[in-house]
């Protein structure tokens, strides 16, 4: 996994290819290790890539020891997931362009990157009014005093006030940023910004040091719609950025709550148009919010118990067969894990994953992801 892990961070050094490529990469050659030893016209084989993109590889890998960078790279970035890592957020892995790289600074809860935790997007407005404002407490601190972890932008506005309301209230918050996690924008949130290191984390898929831009910030939104099982809108005019949130949280089908506002409020002209297209209204009645949230089912919550597991004991199975079955555990695990558990190649693994799921053993999840039925 470790040498995985140093190809993931190589790759995605390498221009014009993004995530998605990156995701068509490790599908196409079972590892980025694999990929990385491709000759140009077996990339070319994976959809994407084009001459362009394939002289770019060329030129650039060249430049680049993998093993050696990751080392380098990590003295300036102590503390990264990529998508090799057994502890990269699980949800990520369920969208179609999950960040490579995942930096992140503060407290960890591995709940919370393993889905047995419900993480709640907000988002909004950089100028909300004061309705906005009040109900963006109201609700954060209702949410954090249940349990729940806030997952927001850091940006002014909507995105503070959420922040700040669940801190106060003694709850976990996630800031996604559109910067590296050591820079803070905007300076203004630098107080917010060291509360939430004690009280949460800060994450991004920008290494150190990278500076506000404005591309970065419709990007960063659908890492906050990724790791949120739900994204609440606070108060959105037609052209906000809140907007881009939602619509990346119905791509990945996740619920979207929506504050309502009048009809003639300039702030609520896009929460008035996401109601039209179906999202969910937020009512007074804060309970029925939470009794909505709740009922989402966390990911691997439930176990079977050791009576019905002796009731289903496992058929003989060939060596290769069986190597494979004891590496998996009851909670998912990654491609790459296995194969690093079992010392088998890709292809065997891959083979012999396909004749378990045949047998009703073991079942593939989004991502590359298997875990034991």
């Amino acid at each position: 996994m470790g040498q995985e892990r140093a190809y993931w961070l190589a790759w995605s050094q390498i221009s014009g290819v993004g995530p998605v490529l990156l995701q068509r990469l490790h599908l196409h050659f079972g590892t980025l290790a694999a990929a990385w030893e491709a000759t140009p016209a077996e990339l070319g084989k994976v959809e994407g890539f084009g001459f362009q993109t394939l002289q770019k590889v060329v030129q650039q890998r060249s430049r680049l020891q993998p093993e050696q960078f990751l080392v380098q790279h990590q003295q300036q970035n102590p503390n990264f997931w990529t998508p090799a890592d057994a502890d990269y957020p699980r949800l990520l892995l369920e969208i179609p362009s999950p960040p490579p790289i995942v930096y992140y600074r503060g407290e960890l809860d591995l709940q919370e990157n393993l889905g047995q935790k419900q993480l709640v997007g907000i988002v909004g407005t950089r100028q909300p009014s004061e309705y906005g404002i009040r109900w963006t407490r109201q609700i954060s601190t209702a949410l954090a005093k249940n349990g729940f972890t806030v997952v927001s932008g850091l940006a002014e506005g909507i995105d503070t006030e959420s922040h700040a309301a669940t801190i106060k209230a003694g709850g976990r918050t996630i800031a996604v940023l559109g910067t590296g996690v050591d820079v803070v924008y905007p300076s203004k949130n630098l107080e917010l910004y060291k509360q939430i290191l004690t009280a949460g984390l800060v994450v991004s898929e920008y290494s150190a040091k990278t500076p506000p831009d404005r591309t970065h910030f419709p990007r960063r939104n659908r890492i906050i719609a990724g790791l949120s099982r739900a994204v609440l809108v606070m108060e959105a005019p037609i052209k906000s950025g809140a907007l881009i949130t939602a619509s990346y949280a119905n791509d990945f089908g996740r619920d979207v709550y929506v504050l309502p506002g009048r009809l003639d409020d300039y702030p609520s002209q896009g929460c008035l148009k996401l109601l039209s297209q179906g999202a969910t209204p937020i009512l007074k009645e804060l309970d029925e919010l939470l009794k909505m949230l709740g009922a989402i089912p966390q990911l691997d919550s439930v176990e079977a118990s050791p009576s019905l597991q002796q009731q289903l004991p496992l058929p003989i199975l060939s060596p290769e067969l069986q190597r494979v079955m004891d590496a998996i555990a009851s909670e998912s695990l990654p491609f790459d894990f296995i194969i690093q558990q079992t010392g088998m190649s890709a292809g065997e693994v891959s083979s012999a994953l396909l004749q378990l799921e045949l047998m009703g053993l073991v079942s593939q999840l989004p991502g590359m992801r298997y875990q034991r039925c």
